[in-house]
């Protein structure tokens, strides 16, 4: 049995339910259409939860970690070790991500899906390790289908028990040093884009650091070729931590949670899910657009349009964090702003901004 069998993710699409809350929004007192995205985030959150009433419980954040052999062939300037220390510095509260997540109300767990460091347990980490660390793809796949497979069960597991216990919205991010190669590769070939095209510096590379990357993930791409099924492109040139992401990713849709999907190595795992079932597009919400310049390109194939643009590229989940008041705003919105009625002001509703 793989871990996609008995996946089921219903589109979200209910067309009297689209016309209740178009006329709920269409009612508050403002011209139509004048507060734009948050009214496209309204109607969003309205069809996944499946209801003119909204509401947001016991939010998230899974900040999933593993390494990566593929650093042997420099293509990035950090040690490994910083994936480690990282995630010691995440489950104590500590890094832009614990910062965010207790600003904006998020209760963080860090996922070991194949850190290379034998942790000692805590409360806010879990183990799902498969391996410590995935393969250099430059003369192997990344993970045997086997292990691929097993992180992305693993991935549902995670969100399944969080969803048992009453979260309807799940924050993504990660931590890995070395792995916006995999997710470079994974953008080229599920894309279809060449390499050369979208390879960026990730944790600093200089140009030329830049472009021996680039040269690294299209000879690791020609070496390996790709493969008819999504799962086994996955497997080739992923990383643990992004199987698990998008495993985790697939389980939210079908349980119809909200999806916040941070930069560029987050969406690389949203790529994955969507190449697996596009449907789970319905139930993502896109944090922002990162400053590494493959993420323009992953937005712009599966025509995602973020709710922020602050040249972020730090990874972890902050996006998705920094990201949640603005969609909090829109389901506030929803459910709390005056309607023409109820403020006795004439009812504008036709009228549209310039």
């Amino acid at each position: 049995m793989t871990a996609l069998e008995n996946l089921e993710i219903a589109p979200v699409k209910d067309e009297e339910l689209e016309k209740a809350l178009k006329f709920n929004i269409d009612q508050k007192t403002k011209p139509v259409g004048s507060l734009g995205q948050l009214e496209e985030l309204a109607m969003q959150v309205g069809l996944i939860q499946q209801t003119t009433r909204p509401s947001f419980q016991k939010p998230v954040m899974l900040t999933i970690a593993s390494d990566h052999e593929i650093i042997k062939e420099k293509v990035s300037p950090v040690p490994a070790e910083i994936t480690w220390q990282q995630v010691l510095n995440f489950i104590k509260g500590g890094g832009g991500i614990g910062l965010f997540c207790r600003q904006f109300g998020f209760d963080l767990y860090v996922v070991d899906a194949g850190v290379d460091h034998d942790f000692t347990p805590h409360p806010k980490l879990i183990n799902k390790k498969v391996r410590k660390a995935s393969r250099n793809f430059l003369y192997e796949p990344a993970m045997t289908t086997e292990e691929c497979n097993r992180a992305i069960q693993n991935g549902r597991d995670v969100v399944a028990s969080f969803a048992e216990k009453g979260t309807n919205v799940v924050g993504f991010g990660e931590m890995g040093i070395g792995n916006s190669s995999p997710a470079t590769a994974l953008l080229s070939v599920y894309a279809g884009i060449p390499v050369e095209t979208c390879t960026g510096p990730g944790c600093g590379l200089s140009p030329e650091g830049v472009s021996h990357k680039a040269k690294v993930l299209k000879q690791a791409i020609e070496k390996l070729g790709i493969a008819a099924h999504p799962e086994e492109n996955l497997a080739r040139f992923g990383g643990l931590e992004i199987a698990t992401m998008a495993g985790g990713m697939l389980e939210a849709a079908s349980r119809r949670m909200v999806i916040l999907v941070d930069g560029f190595i987050t969406t690389s795992a949203f790529l994955a899910a969507h190449a697996i079932c596009p449907t789970v597009k319905d139930y993502a919400i896109f944090s922002h657009r990162s400053d590494e310049p493959g993420h323009r390109k992953m937005l712009s194939f599966v025509d995602a349009h973020p709710v922020l643009d602050l040249q972020l590229r730090l990874g972890e989940g902050t996006g998705s964090a920094l990201s949640y008041p603005i969609v909090q705003a829109a389901v506030a919105m929803l459910n709390e702003m005056t309607s023409f009625t109820e403020a006795k002001v004439y009812n504008a509703a036709k009228l549209r901004h310039d």
